[in-house]
């Protein structure tokens, strides 16, 4: 990165600001051309260089990317560039020269809504994308996916990922620095195998959350809750369909990955892979039971409703069962006739009176035998 293109200090970087418009990549580009798509972002790219083996770590913010030169292939030493920010296009550019990194590779790097994928290149660089998902603190219903690749070379690891508040990948760097676990006495292939693994860890907080949240909404559908409506559930439904598709790649990725004999993978490494490959079974089958659950749960609600009507329906027919004879009666007695019996009786208005009562008590008690009341 350049002087004047370096980030300002902590101190001086607002928060994060993204808007609703989109690049595009202008269809009169040829492919390979370097268009990131995706929302804008106002601040600076960031890059940090960690290298560092068994006995040594060294971390540092890059201010030019001609500090970022690979190290020699005979070099015990392992290489990690973060990369913090994929809208510079022209940084990345510059990045994807000094590791001569594939241009169909870097249009990828920088396209946010590209589908996951596995892709090994004629060079030797071993390239993944996938979504890393983050609950939305305002909507706890809402997933937002953010975009994020690896490049594995033969002692480095390249992460892109999206601008955002925090870096998903501080655990990581973390262990490090505390020499704790297999990071620092293993090559990149398990440096990008704990990259992995911190994504799909996140993965697991995601559902957490969901499934928190549908807890909730389990409790509010058996009680009957008045104030549930069906765009929350299908909001539910919705956002494990996408967390679903965004995750279902990684497994067939992370199943080639396994199968493939490729140099950049070592033996003793493979299981951790393997691991992996079961923590996002794990995580799909998670997914299809809350899918599963939540159709349960519009089913039991729209019975709930039905059944509301249908008590309803009810009340309103006994009251027009019992409204029925009696209406009978006094129209009996609003016909205009001259000679009609019982005209002339002293207390005829309140025998009819009686006779009413009497005709209600009896269906009421009718309707409690029959239990429709």
């Amino acid at each position: 990165m350049d002087k004047e293109e370096s980030a300002p200090g902590p101190e001086l970087r607002p928060l994060i600001q993204k808007t609703k418009r989109y690049k595009r990549r202008n269809l009169l580009t040829s492919p390979g051309t370097l268009t990131y798509i995706g929302p804008e972002i106002a601040l600076k790219t960031k890059v940090r260089r960690i290298q560092y083996n068994e006995q040594m770590i060294r971390d540092e913010a890059v201010k030019s990317l001609n500090e970022c030169t690979p190290a020699p292939a005979g070099e015990p030493i392992i290489t990690w560039l973060d990369v913090d920010g994929i809208h510079e296009t022209g940084l990345i550019e510059k990045l994807g020269k000094l590791y001569q990194l594939h241009p169909l590779l870097l249009e990828d790097v920088v396209n946010t809504e590209h589908k996951p994928k596995l892709e090994f290149y004629d060079s030797g660089h071993l390239f993944l994308t996938l979504k890393m998902l983050h609950v939305e603190s305002e909507n706890p219903v809402c997933l937002s996916a953010e975009h994020v690749s690896f490049v594995l070379g033969t002692n480095y690891v390249i992460s892109f990922q999206e601008e955002r508040n925090s870096d998903i990948f501080t655990p990581v760097l973390a262990r490090l620095e505390a020499s704790v676990g297999k990071t620092r006495r293993n090559g990149p292939d398990y440096l990008l195998f704990a990259l992995l693994d911190i994504v799909v860890d996140n993965y697991f907080l995601v559902l957490e959350k969901l499934g928190d949240n549908l807890d909730v909404t389990e409790d509010r559908v058996i009680a009957g809750s008045d104030d549930l409506s069906l765009n929350e559930l299908y909001a539910l439904k919705r956002e494990l369909s996408v967390a679903r598709r965004q995750i279902w790649p990684l497994r067939d990725m992370l199943s080639q990955l396994i199968r493939e004999e490729n140099s950049q993978i070592a033996k003793e490494v493979v299981p951790y892979y393997r691991d992996l490959y079961d923590h996002v079974m794990q995580v799909l089958d998670t997914i299809d039971s809350y899918r599963e659950l939540v159709a349960s749960l519009v089913d039991v609600h729209l019975s709930t409703i039905s059944n509301r009507m249908n008590s309803v329906m009810k009340t309103l027919t006994i009251f027009s069962a019992i409204f029925m004879p009696l209406t009978f009666i006094v129209g009996v007695y609003g016909m205009n006739f001259e000679y009609m019996p019982e005209l002339k009786m002293r207390y005829g208005y309140y025998y009819v009176w009686a006779i009413m009562a009497m005709v209600t008590v009896g269906m009421i008690f009718y309707f409690r035998t029959k239990k429709w009341m």
